[in-house]
Order: structure tokens, then sequence, then C-alpha cells
């Protein structure tokens, strides 16, 4: 029951912000904001810590410079996660593919979405009675497809990288939006210690395009209910750089290691409720550390989303969300897992979330 009533005020919740969003600004605070929430559960048990390090079929969603990196035939990589007590669900599919060896192509998809969200909007009929057999459902899912390219430079440890994407979200058959923009990245590795990463999220901004498809009943439901009618419009996600450093440390001659990363995410809306914020732009740092032997088992812990919040008493106090995870890798297979916010000591929601990763060499046949 509580299921039900949560996803109808989200229903309605959902409507409200878009609309909203359409008539503040073309440039709303949050757009497309299921591109932030972070793919592989081993990026996610460092904070999202991993623009520099990242080397992976994930590196097409955290920074396409390190796809450079796959020296293999094919990658590729699996992910879900769910939130709200198990409403919203989130995965996650990537390819990336050696071409030579300067150079590699990836494709990711994401897909964030409720299923079944019941629409009461007809549960009352014409003549004033409540019909239960009005009630049906839809989805609201947020659809994003990369494709990555990344090649490594002439100078020595740095790869350039890029992405084009192409977004797609849906309410139901209410609304839906196409949209399209760029990323860009660079990686650098001074050595086998030391990398350095920057990612420019939105580089040339990415646009939403929304169409509303409401008929004359759902429009007077809006209007008998207080809310606005949405409006077809434009949304603009403004550009986000991500800067980071990253050091791994031997412990000893066993294959013993530990390595470490900080992130910063820098907006210029000036908007954000971020650790560190001036009038022109947000900085929000994350970072991430992690404890292994060789490249078999890793151990990790994470923290990110810090933030200042008030209590109901309006006092005001730092929030941060930890996080942990594990990973192992068996030859051609990686496994991870990572459990974020710990004890929900942030105002984010947990998640337990598990990602595969295939590491194939070129079938023989093929040879």
């Amino acid at each position: 029951m509580l299921n039900k009533t949560f996803v109808n005020l989200f229903f309605l919740v959902l409507f409200s912000s878009v609309s909203s969003a359409q008539d503040e600004t073309i440039a709303p605070k949050y757009s497309n904001e299921f591109l932030s929430i972070g793919i592989g559960a081993d990026a996610l048990g460092m904070g999202n810590a991993t623009v520099a390090q990242t080397g992976s079929v994930t590196s097409g969603y955290w920074n396409p410079a390190g796809l450079t990196s796959v020296d293999k035939w094919l990658e590729v990589g699996l992910m879900h996660s769910e939130y709200f007590a198990g409403i919203s669900k989130y995965d996650y599919l990537g390819l990336a593919k050696s071409i030579d060896d300067k150079s590699t192509i990836g494709f990711s998809a994401i897909r964030f979405a409720v299923d079944d969200i019941p629409n009461t909007t007809q549960l009352i009929d014409n003549s004033g009675n409540i019909n239960y057999d009005n009630i049906t459902t839809f989805t609201a899912a947020d659809y994003a497809f990369l494709l990555s390219y990344a090649r490594k430079l002439k100078i020595e440890g740095l790869s350039l990288g890029g992405n084009f994407k192409v977004i797609y979200r849906k309410v139901g058959d209410f609304a839906k939006s196409w949209g399209f923009g760029l990323d860009g990245g660079l990686q650098y590795k001074m050595n086998d210690r030391f990398k350095f990463g920057l990612m420019a999220r939105d580089v040339t901004s990415t646009f939403n395009a929304w169409v509303f498809n409401l008929n004359q009943e759902m429009q007077e439901v809006f209007v008998a209910t207080g809310n606005e009618i949405p409006r077809n419009g434009l949304e603009l996600t403004l550009p986000r750089l991500i800067f980071a450093g990253y050091g791994k440390f031997n412990l000893g001659e066993k294959g013993m290691f530990a390595a470490g990363e900080i992130d910063l995410d820098v907006t210029t809306d000036g908007r954000r409720n971020t650790l560190i914020r001036t009038g022109l732009i947000s900085i929000d740092p994350h970072m991430g550390i992690e404890v292994g032997f060789k490249d078999i088992v890793k151990v990790r812990a994470g923290v990110s989303n810090m933030q200042y919040v008030k209590d109901i008493n309006d006092v005001q106090s730092l929030n941060v969300q930890p996080n942990i995870g594990i990973g192992l890798k068996l030859k051609a297979l990686q496994l991870d897992y990572a459990y974020t916010d710990i004890g929900n000591a942030s105002v984010a929601l947990y998640s337990h979330v598990v990602s595969l990763r295939l590491m194939l060499d070129r079938p023989k046949n093929m040879e």
C-alpha cells in the first residue's frame, strides 16, 4: 500500500516538476539527473571517484579517454540496481572493442525507470462515482545511448575520448522528449602510480525537446487539482567539468596495494547545494580508496554527495553519503558489488549494486 501511495505522489510531482522547469528557465537546476547516478559497482563503491583511473568498458560513461586501456577483443559490462524499495530500477549495458593498439570504440545503454505506475486520473467517472476499473498503469522511463571513441595521442600516456549521446525520456503516453549532446574527456598516465583525468559532460550543452500529449479530460484533471498544464518546450543541460587525480602505492612485495582518487565536480550555474560554492561556481568533491591483492580481490570505500542540510529545527549540518564495495576478478570475469549510503547516513536512498564485466579474446575461428 505504501508503494502504491508513493508512485501516485511520484506521478503528480513528476509532471509538476517538468512543467515548472519549462516555465522557470530553459536551463533548470537539475536536468537529465539520472545520468549523475553512476554506473559500475566498482566506481560506486569508491564514491564515484573514478574519472582518472577508469580503464574498462564503463569508461564510456565516466571518461571515454579511459577506453584506450581496453586491450581485449571485446569487453561487455552489465549492471543492475534498485531504488525506493525496488520501485525504480536502474540498468546498464556497455560494449567496448579495441580497434588497434591506439584506438577503441564503445557503446553504452542506460535505463532508469519506474514501471506499473497507477494512473488514477479517471478514477472518478462523469457521474461522480469511483470506478476502480478505470485505473490503468504506465511507465516513466529515461534512456541514454552513448557512442564513444577514444585514441592515444602522440604524447606518451595521454589519451583523448568523446561521446555522442542520445537521450530519450518518456512518461506513459502523456509526454516524451528527445535530447542530444556531447561529452569529452582527457586522461594522462604519468606512470604506474599516478593518473589524472578531466571530463567535460554536456560540453556543448545537451538539449531536450519535450512534447506533451494531454487530452481534454487530462487537462481538466490538472486544472481541478491546481496544477498547471505542461507546455511543449526545450530543456537545456549545462556543462559540468570533473577534475580527477589518482595514486596507487604498493604495500610490500606480496602483491598488496592501496590506491585512492579524488574528483571535483564543477558546475557554473551557482545554484547547487555543494560543499564548496560561490555565486559563480559549485564544487562537489567525492573521493574513494581501495585496497587489493594483485588484480584479483579489491575492497573499496568512498564518500560522495557532500552537502549542508537543515533539520526540522533549522539547524544546519554537513551530510555525506558513505559507500563500500568489493570486487573479484577470475580470468575473463570480474564481479563487483557496492552498498551505497551505509546506515542511511545521507539524504540519498541506499541501494545494493551488482555489476559484471566480461573480457573476451577474439574467437579462434575468427583469427
